[in-house]
């Protein structure tokens, strides 16, 4: 129970050039064909197995909506096949299936009898849908008068009220507020230790590496990749950045099995990246608060009219813990010649927690990279934090309290 297997997966729409061929299409549909196919989706396998949580990631417009109704049935495929067991919750569409007329109450009635439930089922998890929906009155007014985050939380309480095998949540989630989403990731986690097989569509990357064994990304219809969350949301991420001229590449170290993402233009490219201590010698252990140095050496190949150096540091799951760039430093390099070499270091207490990370850093104009990306180099770098001499704490943070005896 809670299998899934896409094989083949296609979705096409007819395309017609005018409206008279559409109406010879459906008068005469022996004829020659008087359309072209506009192809959403193509040529989809991916298999989750039981318990298994997989994150689909995507620009706007990729077609993953497309794909998850096509797996829920609401749309049918044009090539390929889905198969699934078990009973299936999907909170696609926010508020899909609502009656805006029809109470809160009502209207979770009827989704929970389109999700299968029969009426004394849900007389009897009503209770426990309004207290989780937290809605309060509202829960007896109208539709109508929800904000988009009662909606999703109504249609969000109704669609978990019983555990299913196979739970499919789109981008519904990022409506709520962060308190009702800390609440709705928690239920889903404990879905998932009891079995519950997940999809989800998601940007947020936190919630992706958070939630998910694997990941695959969509791309113009297609699937570009598919692997581990850190290491498709690396390749999303790059892909974000300008496309003109650009490149990315994943290379896979076989001595750490992991995977680094470089992409860019190239008109700037990293030469030299180090961290080192006081005494100037590179690092591969740190120690919990120690004063550090990040190096960052580059060299321009073309004409730049602005260049920003940026780095982030992620834990061992990929999660962010920290970054910065000359840009929101004031330290914004401008007008670089052919061939010049230049070197930027970022001194830092390394006040982390006990374990291993690693340093992505970024050569970019403005703010971001999304504009013009130069490099970007994930894993750029791996150190591992050890604690000498501090007490125990848990965290990836070391802030450590000054604590008084008040009584």
């Amino acid at each position: 129970m809670g299998k899934i297997v896409v094989k083949g997966l296609g979705k096409a729409y007819k395309n017609y050039p005018s409206r008279w061929s559409r109406l010879w299409d459906w008068i005469i549909p022996w004829g020659p064909d008087r359309f072209t196919l506009k192809w959403v989706l193509q040529d989809i396998n991916f298999s989750v197995t039981p318990g298994e949580a997989l994150g689909i990631i995507g620009i706007n417009g990729a077609g993953k909506s497309t794909l998850l109704k096509m797996i829920v049935g609401t749309v049918s495929p044009t090539t390929g096949f889905v198969e699934i067991g078990g009973r299936v919750a999907a909170l696609l569409e926010l508020g899909i299936g609502f009656h805006s007329d029809f109470t809160g109450r009502q209207n979770a009635f009827m989704a929970g009898q389109l999700l299968g439930m029969s009426v004394p089922e849900i007389s009897q998890l009503m209770p426990e849908i309004e207290a989780f929906a937290e809605i309060g009155d509202y829960i007896d007014q109208p539709v109508r008068v929800y904000s988009s985050g009662m909606q999703m939380r109504l249609a969000f309480s109704v669609a978990t009220a019983r555990r299913p095998d196979v739970l499919i949540v789109d981008e519904a989630l990022s409506v709520g507020d962060a308190y009702f989403q800390h609440k709705s990731f928690n239920r889903i986690r404990e879905f998932r230790k009891l079995g519950t097989t997940l999809l989800i569509v998601s940007h947020d990357k936190s919630a992706i590496q958070a939630v998910c064994d694997k990941a695959i990304l969509l791309n113009s219809g297609k699937l570009q990749m598919e692997g581990k969350p850190e290491d498709v949301m690396d390749f999303y991420n790059a892909m974000l950045a300008d496309r003109e001229n650009a490149s990315i590449k994943q290379e896979h170290d076989e001595g750490s099995g992991l995977v680094q993402t470089v992409s860019g233009s190239g008109e700037v490219t990293i030469s030299k990246i180090a961290l080192c201590g006081a005494d100037g010698k590179d690092l591969e252990v740190v120690r919990v608060g120690q004063k550090v140095s990040l190096k960052i050496s580059a060299t321009c190949h073309m004409p730049v009219n602005e260049l920003v150096v940026g780095y982030l540091i992620k834990d061992r799951l990929g999660n962010n813990i920290f970054g910065t760039n000359t840009y929101y430093t004031n330290h914004i390099l401008e007008s670089l010649k052919p061939n010049e070499i230049f070197q930027f270091s970022f001194d830092f207490d390394a006040n982390l927690g006990p374990g291993s990370y690693s340093i992505s850093v970024a050569l970019h104009e403005r703010d971001n990279h999304i504009g013009k990306n130069y490099e970007w180099k994930d894993r750029a770098l791996i150190f591992n934090v050890i604690n000498i001499g501090h007490d125990e704490f848990i965290g990836v943070n070391w802030l450590p309290p000054t604590v008084k005896k008040l009584i």
